[in-house]
Order: structure tokens, then sequence, then C-alpha cells
């Protein structure tokens, strides 16, 4: 029977979602884990791959068992044997060819950023703190990210995808309080990026956030960042915005 798992993690332990042959991943704690409750090997499907740092919440993988499992003992046994950075939400049966990579329509990135030191979210957003950041700039150019292109300007180097062409839905910055509360009406602290997609190439949201903030940092003008977007390089780029303040926000199926 096939099983679909929806679980949150902290990246900050692991090399990303993806095993590796030289640094721990979310999923071979996963696998481990199951193949200890299970009593054999139980190979771990996921949704897509997350940067190194990188988190994530609510996201989606699936797996085959040999017999019916009780899915919420088996949650509940998970989580008491994976490591704190792990959390099951959700096991639940699935159709036999569910795929939780091939299925999802839409996923959806969130990366946070703060302009004033502030130690509790230092493990958890990008303090950037420069005296002049034009965010209407930057959302300009961000609005240019919004349909079907090719994206191999945000592309890792050396990434084997089949095709570097994405579809994106939403592309936007916006003001937000951390703690709940309104938005100041001057001169926000507390910003957070997101995008939706179809897909993402290997690296693309951290390039594109290193590239805007040189927009908002006026290194780089709108213009030069639609000409980078109709065919440029990635060594035309800006550099990866750090891993810590991404997470993976959600998955659509």
């Amino acid at each position: 029977m096939r099983y679909k798992i929806t679980l949150s993690y902290d990246g900050a332990p692991f090399c990303g979602w993806q095993r590796q042959p030289d640094a721990p991943s979310v999923q071979e704690a996963l696998e481990t884990a199951l193949q200890t409750l299970l009593g054999e090997p139980a190979p771990v499907t996921g949704a897509g791959r997350t940067d190194t740092g990188v988190s994530a919440v609510g996201y989606v993988a699936h797996f085959d068992a040999r017999q019916e499992l009780d899915a919420a003992h088996i949650a509940c046994k998970l989580n008491a044997i994976l490591p704190a950075s792990i959390a099951i939400l959700k096991l639940e049966p699935a159709a036999p060819d569910f795929h939780a990579r091939f299925d999802a329509r839409k996923r959806t990135y969130t990366y946070f950023l703060h302009r004033c030191k502030d130690p509790f979210l230092a493990d958890r957003s990008y303090f950037y703190g420069y005296p002049e950041v034009d965010f209407e700039a930057m959302n300009k150019a961000a609005a240019m990210l919004v349909g079907t292109h090719d994206f191999s300007c945000f592309q890792k180097v050396g990434s084997d995808n089949k095709t570097t062409v994405c579809t994106v839905f939403e592309a936007c910055w916006q003001p937000y309080a951390p703690t709940g509360g309104k938005v100041p009406p001057a001169s926000p602290q507390y910003w957070f990026f997101r995008i939706s997609a179809d897909r993402f190439l290997r690296n693309m949201v951290r390039a594109i956030m290193g590239t805007l903030l040189d927009v908002g940092r006026g290194r780089r003008s709108i213009d030069e960042f639609a000409k980078l977007l109709e065919g440029g390089s990635r060594t035309q780029s800006g550099e990866s915005a750090p891993g810590h303040a991404l997470f993976l926000t959600g998955i659509e199926y």
C-alpha cells in the first residue's frame, strides 16, 4: 500500500531533503526511521529537493509498505524516534498511483528578511541592514518573473534538469509584523518574499533573491533585470541569498 506523509523540518542540520553520500539529509533520516519501525527498507519519495539549510512546512512525501499500516500509530512512533528537527504532521493512505513529486501542481517558497538587528530571528531570517533598500523597485522586478519563462539564469551551474522552463504564478515582497500586530505605516523593518510556481530549479529561489536585492540596492536596474530574465546566464545574476531564511511553505496537488 502507498502512504502519504506530510511533515515539517528545520533545515539547519541537513544538507537538504535529498539523500547524499557524505552528509545528513531529511530523506535519509526518514527512511532510517521507517526501516526501524517496519523491519524492512522503505524508500521515500519527496515532493522535490530543498537546498542545504532550507526548511519546510507541510512538505509531502510518499512510500510503499507491503502490509496495511495503522497510520496514526506509525506517525506517533516516527515522531518518537526522529530527531527534534523533523515532525510528522500526518500519515495517511494514498492512491496507488499517487506521486509526491510528479502530482504536485504548485509549490510556494517564502523568504524572510529583517532590516534591524533581531536576536530572535537570526537563524530564521536574513539580516539585511543596508541603509537604503528599494522594495518598490524589487517588486517591479519581481512582477517580471510571473508567467512562463526560461529560468536558466537562476539555476545552479551543473544542474541536470531536462528543461529550465517554469511557470511562476506569484512573486512579491510584503512587509509583516513579527509579533502579529499591525505593520508600521512607515519604513517597515520586517519583510517576506513569496514565490509560487509549478516547479523550481536547483538554487533558483536563492539566486532570484540575491538578484532582487541587487535591484533594491541600486546595483542593478530594473531594465537589466529584465534583460537577464530574457536570456542571461547564471554568472550574470546575483549571488545566492543565504538558505537559512528560506522556507518551502506550500505544496498543492
